[in-house]
């Protein structure tokens, strides 16, 4: 079986409590922020205040999502169950089979967090919702007693965190450090806490009292963390969801003012970082974390629902009833959208976005006694290691030390999704710094998990995008990434990857495995872009001679190729190099230097989501190749016509390639696998982007102030102070 990101060797997690001071303070122009301070009113302004998502429209949307995912009742899905437990909240004479919600109808869910399995958390933060909206004195609100006190048990008797106490004939599988991992655990251990005070914590022995003041200060550092960070796992479309529920529970069933504001805050960015990148209901972005079953189509993305509830930017429809950020928005009654933040989804104009996420560390550096660790975080502390974890640097030397202490004394390698990494830990005989030398040697490989420093680029024009991540880890593998994707909407969509194994033979459309055939790189791509223009050069930095070992477990096929579903667009025409692929008044064009041609799958044997034509264009020949792809939403015919009749110049030589090509809407350009971007002659940066740089904000590096400027409203927050102030 393929080694997945959670099943390589580790390296250093932790969260630094960076204290800050949630203020109360006035805003810009002398104008006192809503929700400023816990004495000047509510935290959050009431929905329907000015400068707010306008309330009746979105009232609108909700009704139209409940009754989607209330047409059926599914009593051992615990999302389901709070999606009809939200309605007849909102709708006292609805009635529900609210009787058909039994502890055995919910033993699934019971037997993964009794036996501490993994994404258990997950499910406990469904719980912390059915807990609160099950004990309403109306029919239909109120859970059998029997449901709520099994659901409490469980919250007294969960393992919160990796360092807390093991009981020695118990194994924790869960998996506590990913960015999206440690707010969720964060979360519903406050909760539990402040929901349990005085109740003794079983496997702790400290009261929930206690347990709600150590996840405190821890939640605050998280939020902090994004502000000035961004997202490590940058515009996922799998995990981003899983930092807007937590944000969204913490804000509705808390009951402390600043931690509400902070978590509101804290959604707001996620938000932000979807609507820059939206169009025709899509989250268009490059991504740090994805899988196949999500970036095929967008009806498949988990964001899908929460951008089309609070965007309402495609007239798709719900394609799942247990979608939990769109069902626990439905429920919140403290939380609106800044409309700011609707307007930057549904902009019509075009324009380019630039961010960074996350933080650089060079894996490849020179193995040292005393590496130096950026912004305090030591290599060296203990109390790092979910901080370091949390981006995946699950084969980065710098943190094997203290990963490999922390993976022995909490007895890390005895839980089954360790159980790769012991061997292979194994083999260097559990000696930190053979481990650290050979983690070196080969981290264009080992160190694949790292969502290392982010540079994104995103075009948005009216009928099409076009994103990538440029210039992010030449050559190395990279699991779970996605480099770049143009789009039209949800089903017409192009990306390349270099597969790391051969397609599944399943009819699941949803299989591919890891690093698999779809989802991630098996070697990043060297790209740049300019507005609607891209070129992407792959050139793997390692092959069999690197480790064979490795190459045993990792090996990668010999070519690159291409996902363009024919079926979903007008029409596909291949000339000299080129597919073009044409929908409504938008087209793609995609260029490869390698000769290309389409692979073919029988529906019997290898999934085809119903696709009839070929979907799969493979560049063979080799692992290395240049992509070179445009898109255009006006005078499409003429454009078509220019980009059949040019042909890109790709120079290849020991060191790499160089390429040329005059593009139709950019002009001359020139990149390759080594030097400058250039467009008409002028040099366009390729690394060291603003935090965020858009026409609606510039946000610099590590600045934790945003102002978000638009026709419809504006949003400032100001992380430093603790402010979040919402104008028309």
């Amino acid at each position: 079986m393929p080694f997945d990101r959670r099943t390589f060797l580790a390296g250093s997690v932790g969260a630094v409590a960076t204290t800050f001071l949630w203020a109360c303070s006035d805003g810009d122009d002398g104008e006192r922020p809503v929700g400023a301070a816990a004495g000047a009113g509510p935290a959050l302004p009431e929905p329907g205040a000015a400068g707010l998502v306008d309330e009746t429209a979105y009232q609108a949307r909700i009704d139209e999502y409940l009754a989607f995912a209330t047409e059926e009742l599914s009593p051992s899905d615990v999302t389901s169950i709070a999606a009809h437990l939200v309605r007849v909240r909102r709708q006292p004479d609805w009635r529900w089979d609210v009787g058909a919600v039994t502890v055995p109808a919910l033993q699934a869910v019971w037997d993964q967090i009794d036996t501490w399995q993994d994404t258990r958390d997950f499910q406990l933060m469904y719980l912390h919702w059915v807990l609160a909206l099950g004990q309403g004195d109306t029919p239909g609100t109120q859970l059998d007693d029997e449901v709520l006190r099994a659901i409490e048990d469980r919250m007294v008797a969960n393992r919160y965190r990796y360092d807390d106490p093991l009981p020695a004939d118990r194994v924790d599988d869960q998996w506590f450090w990913s960015e999206n991992h440690v707010i969720i655990g964060l979360v519903i251990e406050h909760l539990a806490g402040r929901r349990l005070p005085d109740s003794t914590f079983t496997v702790t022995g400290l009261s929930g009292r206690e347990h709600a003041e150590r996840s405190r200060g821890e939640i605050l550092s998280w939020i902090d963390e994004r502000s000035r960070f961004g997202f490590f796992e940058w515009h996922s479309h799998v995990y981003l969801l899983k930092d807007i529920t937590p944000l969204v529970t913490l804000i509705e069933l808390s009951d402390d003012e600043e931690l509400q504001r902070a978590a509101a805050m804290g959604l707001d960015l996620c938000l932000f970082d979807m609507a820059g990148h939206t169009h025709a209901g899509t989250f268009t972005a490059s991504r740090g974390r994805t899988y196949k079953k999500d970036k095929m189509s967008a009806l498949d993305e988990n964001t899908f629902g929460v951008g089309k509830l609070v965007f309402d930017d495609t007239e798709a429809g719900y394609p799942s009833r247990s979608d939990t950020g769109a069902t626990y928005l439905c429920g919140a009654r403290r939380y609106r959208p800044p409309s700011a933040l609707v307007h930057v989804a549904t902009a019509g104009e075009p324009g380019v976005t630039r961010e960074r996420h996350g933080i650089f560390v060079d894996g490849g550096s020179r193995v040292t006694d005393s590496p130096e660790a950026p912004f305090g975080y030591d290599f060296d502390d203990r109390d790092n290691l979910t901080f370091w974890w949390s981006q995946g640097a699950l084969g980065m030397w710098q943190v094997a030390g203290i990963s490999l202490a922390e993976a022995q004394e909490h007895r890390l390698f005895e839980a089954p999704i360790f159980a790769q990494v012991k061997a292979l830990a194994e083999l260097d005989g559990y000696d930190a710094g053979r481990i650290e030398r050979w983690e070196q040697a080969s981290h264009a490989i080992v160190n694949f998990g790292h969502v290392r420093e982010a540079n994104t680029y995103a075009w948005r024009g009216e009928g099409v995008a076009l994103a990538s991540v440029v210039d992010h880890r030449f050559g190395q593998m990279r699991d779970q990434v996605h480099a770049w994707q143009a789009t039209i909407d949800h089903d017409a969509l192009v990306f390349t990857t270099h597969p790391g194994t051969d397609v599944a033979q399943s009819t699941d459309w949803d299989e591919d495995g890891e690093p698999g055939y779809w989802t991630g790189e098996a070697s990043m791509p060297r790209s740049a872009q300019f507005e609607r223009t891209a070129v992407h050069i792959y050139q793997p930095a390692w092959d069999e001679t690197t480790d064979s070992l490795l190459w045993g477990v990792f090996g990668y096929r010999d070519f690159t190729h291409a996902y363009v579903p024919q079926d979903h667009f007008d029409e596909v025409v291949q000339r000299d190099g080129w597919t073009v692929g044409r929908k409504g008044d938008a087209a793609i064009a995609l260029w490869s230097w390698r000769a290309t041609t389409w692979r073919t799958y029988d529906p019997a044997t290898t999934a085809t989501r119903g696709m009839v034509k070929p979907f799969d264009l493979v560049a063979s020949g080799g692992p290395d190749n240049v992509w070179v792809v445009e898109v255009a939403d006006r005078d499409v015919d003429g454009w078509i016509d220019e980009v059949l009749a040019s042909e890109p110049e790709v120079a290849r030589d020991g060191e790499g390639f160089r390429v040329r090509w005059a593009s139709p809407a950019a002009g001359d350009l020139s990149f390759g696998s080594t030097g400058p971007f250039t467009v008409a002659g002028d040099e366009v940066p390729v690394a060291d982007f603003p935090r965020h740089e858009s026409r609606w904000a510039t946000v610099d590096r590590l600045a934790r102030r945003y102002d978000v400027r638009t026709p419809d409203g504006r949003l400032t927050l100001d992380f430093e102070r603790g402010t979040r102030s919402i104008r028309a």
